[in-house]
């Protein structure tokens, strides 16, 4: 597998055990060969026959050459296009040390606090940053885009709405583009009916909630006050799209009636990347807080007391409501939060209002000198963007701003100028020569009287970001330390494996990350005109046929911006092929009971009615119960939804014979791809039967899941969905039948897709092929390791797992033990746990990856049997029931330097249970957290100035 001829193969870099391990790995597991073992795990009825017809793979150095010149073809326009897409100027220390620090984009989501308490704090400060600037109590830390934080909005108010019967939403009309085209791909499968209408028309009956943007897309600034508090004297709620930034100098929506706020935090140092990922935000008010989507940071405490930070309400809406949930949200996108909220912590109050003033004094000075040319402007007041109305010299200054290489945003007979953090008084002059050309006409030479253009009304008057988090790392050696000490509290794949089941912790290769901030691609507008985003075509058409030909689809929508939209927009697509079709009766959904929590919460939000199908005993889909309900069901069928390998880490038998029934009956089949990395090379989507199945970019293809996110969820489709893959309302992508879009931007987070593309082009066939053969070795090598210690609950044919396995620990609860306390043990082995109690209550679900090496998975399993051993003790009676090293895990430095120590074991076995544990010691920040405190009493933003002494901010 390893004995490449070319070490210089990007392949011998990425798969970690060399040929020799291979060999001894293979003895250990009982086969005599790798091609032997792919034999005992993957059915030969779904093998591939012939390998995948893929370039040859590059080297590194061969790769970002060639990446180079495909970067030229990008051209970097000056950009005023706006529509919630701003130039920013991303400081260099938060550049470096965050977004292209593996120290950061390595870590995993959250869920073990203990090892996670850095990132928890930066998110913290993002939700206090969002908080303050919006004046609403609680938010979230984030959501995925603008578009799709709106339409989580919209279901909000919609579940939460007094009057049941109510199914009309108000829409304003000034609401950006792609944001009422997702609200039109979200309502449209609930019956909720928009109606578009501005905020000063008569309130028509049947509405439920309403949804404004601040500033509107036009730039005006509108008093939407008297709006709320008609809508609130008839119960109905408010939401407020606001830009973030503009909020440092305009009254925020929680002080003029606003229910709930959304909007993007992009303009605080996140690069355009021409779409993403950018991190969006949600506040709401205090009655909504239990209902608020996506992830919560919370105050809590730790077993001795001290300040710790959880996610609250950890478990995710879908996993405890499956069809009833109101939203499916899985990933965030926490990197890009995080890196907005230390924007805040670098600016300050002061930094980000002045920024704000400086874009809008701007505005006002170009307003004024476009004024002076004889030309219209709309808009009576605005913040960054003014709409200028130019008749039928449009084309003529479409054609000068071209050739000056500027970017506006062009409507029929008008333009929208947005300014931003970059712009300069030179730019000011390029804008005012473009319209001066066109116009043939000259500036009057006289200076323009700055002064705010803000309604008094609307001028912000209370203070904001006035935390000290916000007011202490100004200079770069403060705000490096902080990032550092944060940095330092959470294990990432710097440190260790992290052998999460179904989550893919593999390699994030440096090479692939490094095009991320490159210019060429961090710098370009989404709705920049084609002609301007010819590198990224390519890399968006290479990494579509590279795709297909994976998965032997016949066409690739990039758009879906995490897994769960990838699953939403495969059901959309789904829907509007039977739809096509008159067959609009195809509602109902089969579900085997194994599925991910988010498979029945996205087919609730696409209409579906979700029928479960049962699992047998060895975990595999009863196929029996299968048919018995596609044929009760067969004339509302509409599909399946299915993992393979199934989420029970098994490749069933009787996939084929499960998508005939499916199509036998009209339905069509949709793969979650959570497992995809089980096929690549091996089998694939289409060559088992499905029709549709999304990509978790962030797993397979390696892109690095940020401390719980940015994710990617491409989907690919049979030919006959080909038509039906989402379009988008502001770029031309669309199809015959296009569904409406589904994500902000056209392509999703388009500047993560070059880590993918980088992937494959140095993977190549054969690479990507080797990788999932690894894959299945080490998981089966760990299996053989440990099964005489944990049972395996489930297992294939031959007794072989796929690409992962499931550990059962129950038996374990009779001695008082829980699977949560083997997951904090394991931090002082310095581990991060498997997946906890997924898919089975009681169990640990543990992938290695290919990209681990052997002494990797050696120390991991040697962990695992030494805490078997420490369960041994308590069985025997030789260890304490209650005060054990299980029970009392995490142990701190704490703890363990404290003058007492009154524990019935040693602090050796407490901190040095391995001795290989003493050169590599990772040392948990807090104790075990008190989870139930932080869910009953809910703080979700940074506790209050007096509740900081000097050292406690230095830490926190």
């Amino acid at each position: 597998m390893n004995s490449l001829g070319n070490s210089e193969l990007f392949q011998r870099r990425h798969i970690a055990p060399s040929q020799d391990n291979v060999s001894r790995m293979l003895t250990l597991i009982g086969s005599d060969s790798l091609e032997s073992l792919i034999s005992e795990t993957v059915p030969s009825s779904i093998q591939l026959t012939s390998p995948l017809k893929l370039p040859a793979a590059k080297t590194e150095s061969e790769y970002l050459d060639s990446l180079k010149e495909i970067a030229s073809k990008n051209i970097i326009a000056k950009s005023f296009i706006g529509q919630g897409y701003y130039n920013t100027l991303t400081p260099s220390v938060i550049r470096r040390n965050i977004l292209e620090n593996p120290g950061w984009y390595t870590q995993y989501t959250p869920y073990q606090p203990e090892i996670s308490q850095g990132r928890l704090q930066a998110l913290l400060n993002f939700q206090t940053m969002v908080t303050s600037l919006t004046a609403l109590p609680v938010a979230n830390a984030s959501l995925l885009d603008e578009g799709t934080a709106a339409a989580e909005a919209m279901f909000l108010q919609f579940s939460q709405r007094k009057d049941k019967e109510a199914r009309k939403y108000w829409v304003s009309p000034e609401v950006f583009p792609q944001t009422l085209d997702i609200l039109r791909t979200r309502s449209a499968p609930l019956g909720i009916e928009l109606h578009v209408a501005a905020h000063g028309e008569p309130i028509v009956t049947g509405v439920f909630g309403a949804i404004v943007q601040y500033p509107a897309a036009n730039g005006a600034v509108y008093n939407y006050e008297d709006f709320a508090r008609m809508l609130q004297e008839k119960g109905i709620s408010l939401c407020v799209i606001a830009d973030l930034m503009s909020l440092a100098l305009l009254k925020p929506p929680g002080e003029f009636g606003a229910d709930i706020a959304v909007g993007t935090t992009q303009r605080f140092g996140v690069p355009m990347g021409y779409g993403g990922p950018h991190a969006a935000y949600l506040a709401v008010k205090e009655d909504f807080k239990r209902f608020i989507p996506g992830r919560v940071i919370g105050v809590s405490e730790d077993t001795a007391g001290n300040y710790a930070l959880r996610m609250a309400l950890q478990t995710r809406e879908q996993h405890i409501r499956r069809d009833k949930a109101t939203s499916n949200i899985c990933t965030a996108q926490a990197l890009l939060a995080i890196m907005a909220g230390m924007y805040a912590a670098w600016h300050g109050q002061q930094g980000i209002r002045a920024i704000a003033g400086k874009i809008h004094s701007l505005t006002v000075k170009l307003s004024g000198r476009l004024a002076a040319l004889g030309l219209t402007l709309s808009n009576e007041s605005y913040f960054d963007t003014i709409k200028i109305e130019v008749g039928n010299k449009l084309a003529a200054i479409h054609r000068e701003a071209t050739s000056a290489g500027l970017n506006f945003n062009y409507g029929f007979s008008s333009i929208t100028l947005s300014l931003d953090e970059s712009t300069s008084e030179k730019d000011l002059e390029l804008i005012l020569a473009v319209f001066e050309k066109a116009l043939n006409k000259k500036s009057p030479a006289r200076t323009v009287t700055v002064e705010f253009n803000i309604p008094e009304a609307l001028k912000r008057t209370s203070a904001f970001l006035d935390h000290p988090v916000f007011n202490s790392y100004h200079s770069e050696h403060e705000m490096l330390r902080y990032i550092k000490s944060l940095e330092a509290k959470d294990l990432s794949l710097c440190h260790s494996m992290i052998p999460l089941g179904s989550c893919t912790m593999k390699l994030n290769a440096t090479t692939e990350m490094l095009p991320l901030t490159w210019p060429e691609f961090s710098s370009l507008h989404p709705f920049a005109p084609i002609a301007q985003t010819q590198g990224y075509k390519q890399i968006f058409d290479e990494l579509e046929g590279w795709l297909c030909e994976i998965t032997g689809f016949d066409a690739m929508s990039l758009q879906p911006n995490s897994g769960a939209q990838g699953e939403y927009a495969g059901l959309m697509v789904i829907r509007a092929y039977h739809r096509y079709n008159n067959e609009t009766q195809r509602n109902t959904v089969l579900i085997p009971a194994s599925a991910h929590g988010t498979n029945p919460a996205s087919a609730a939000m696409a209409g579906m009615k979700i029928v479960v199908v049962k699992c047998d005993n060895n975990g595999n889909i009863d196929v029996d119960d299968l048919k018995a309900k596609a044929t009760e069901y067969k004339q509302t069928l509409s599909c399946l939804m299915v993992t393979y390998p199934s989420t029970h880490g098994v490749y069933e038998e009787g996939i084929k014979e499960i998508c005939n029934i499916i199509h036998e009956c009209g339905g069509q089949v949709y793969m979650d791809g959570a497992n995809m990395n089980a096929q690549v090379g091996l089998t694939s989507p289409a060559n088992i039967g499905a029709d549709v199945c999304h990509l978790n970019l962030h797993k397979t293809f390696c892109i690095p899941h940020g401390g719980g996110g940015p994710g990617m969820g491409p989907i690919g489709v049979a030919a006959h969905l080909k038509g039906f893959l989402p379009g988008h309302t502001q770029v031309d992508i669309n199809r015959l039948n296009s569904i409406s879009a589904v994500s902000a931007a056209p392509w999703g987070s388009a500047s993560i897709l070059l880590i993918s593309h980088a992937y494959i082009a140095m993977m190549g066939a054969k690479g990507l092929k080797d990788a999932t053969m690894a894959a299945i070795l080490n998981a089966n090598y760990i299996k053989a390791r440990l099964e005489e210690h944990y049972p395996v609950l489930y297992s294939g044919a031959n007794g072989r797992c796929a690409h992962e396995m499931i550990l059962d620990c129950r038996e374990f609860k009779k001695f008082n033990i829980e699977v949560t306390d083997i997951a904090k043990r394991l931090m002082d082995y310095g581990f991060h746990a498997p997946t906890v109690s997924f898919p089975v209550a009681g169990t640990l679900m543990v992938e290695p990856t290919e990209s681990e090496s052997k002494a990797e998975l050696d120390r991991f399993c040697d962990a695992m049997v030494s805490i078997k051993q420490e369960i041994d003790e308590i069985a025997t009676g030789f260890a304490n029931k209650v005060d054990n090293v299980l029970k009392n895990a995490p142990h701190t430095l704490a703890v363990l330097t404290s003058d007492s120590w009154d524990r019935p074991y040693s602090r050796q076995k407490a901190a040095y249970p391995l001795d290989w544990i003493v050169a590599r010691k990772f040392w948990p920040s807090v104790g075990r957290v008190n989870e139930s405190k932080g869910d009953r009493n809910l703080i979700c933003s940074c506790p209050p100035i007096e509740n900081y002494t000097e050292e406690t901010l230095m830490v926190n």
